[in-house]
């Protein structure tokens, strides 16, 4: 007699950070989903990111009412998404790995059509990308192109435009993900840059579906910056190549000045205020280059630390 197959298990990793509208609202939609399908079983791992709000109240009442398949970490404070991730990956158990958001702004619907294609056993990982930012602040959406095409360029670990951290891995992937252990961490690169063959698709973008994002200009300029120091040399490059520039630049400068003053020994040199200029600008791009530099010793500081890259308060 055949046995009956077993369903597999998606552990879906949720970062919470001050989401106190949206929790109750994106369980009941995958509740939903799993009733429509039947597919798979899910097993929840909320991980609440040291929030100020009910957050924390809520997901202990959720746990507590529906124990068999949610689960909870809460942090001591507010580490930062990539930190929630990293201790998501940490505790899930099941055949396959998703990471999504619980604004909803990540299709649920989605989900059995990427569990469908890593049973098929063609792909590790079936990562989604927005075809377009409808709704998006439009400055936010402008350097967000930029930021891809530029770390793109950079960086060898290349990185889907649009590409969000919702996705499904296999335990392999996962695995390979959870033994990159740096303190600075920047998702989408690491999801690249550990291989793995993955399909992308493609979707329209969505609004939340309750409360306002934490995420505002300076904390995605933040971000972004992190994401090109982590995975490319290129910066370092450029203040090489400026430097390099200027030097030969300075020396020609000053062999045409000597030269000129034995042709002419009465001659000389006007244009303070175009002397004062260049000055300036050689100035800013030696400050321009200390920075750069100041943010990658900034980050072997920290790695060398050894700090936790999070604190569980509670878990369930």
């Amino acid at each position: 007699m055949k046995e009956k197959e077993v369903m597999k298990t998606i552990s879906i990793i949720v970062p919470c950070f001050n989401e106190e509208e949206t929790i109750n609202i994106y369980y009941d939609a995958m509740t939903k989903l799993k009733e429509q399908t039947n597919k798979f079983n899910i097993e929840y791992w909320f991980v609440d990111d040291g929030s100020k709000d009910r957050t924390y109240a809520i997901l202990k009442d959720l746990q507590k009412d529906h124990s068999d398949e949610v689960h909870f970490i809460s942090f001591s404070r507010n580490f930062g998404k990539e930190a929630a991730l990293y201790a998501g990956l940490n505790a899930v158990t099941g055949d396959y790995t998703a990471v999504m958001d619980v604004d909803l702004q990540d299709p649920p619907e989605m989900l059995p059509e990427m569990f469908d294609l890593l049973e098929e056993k063609e792909y590790d990982c079936v990562g989604t990308a927005r075809m377009d930012r409808e709704g998006e602040n439009k400055i936010i959406s402008f350097f967000s192109e930029g930021f891809y095409k530029v770390i793109n360029k950079m960086s060898q670990t290349k990185i889907i435009p649009g590409a969000r951290d919702y996705r499904l891995m296999t335990r392999q992937m996962v695995e390979a993900i959870k033994s990159m252990t740096e303190y600075n961490r920047f998702s989408k690169g690491i999801f690249s840059w550990v291989g793995f063959k993955t399909k992308y698709l493609p979707y329209k973008n969505r609004e939340r579906s309750a409360g306002t994002t934490s995420w505002n200009f300076w904390k995605l300029l933040k971000y972004a910056i992190t994401g090109i120091v982590d995975f490319s040399e290129g910066p370092l490059m450029f203040a090489t190549w400026m430097g390099t520039i200027f030097s030969i630049t300075s020396i020609v400068a000053i062999i045409a000045i000597i030269i000129r003053k034995f042709i002419n020994p009465l001659s000389s040199v006007n244009g303070w205020a175009s002397l004062v200029s260049i000055i300036l600008l050689i100035g800013g791009i030696q400050l321009l280059s200390i920075g750069i530099l100041g943010e990658y010793i900034g980050k072997i500081f920290l790695e060398v630390k050894k700090r936790p890259i999070y604190i569980v308060k509670d878990k369930k």
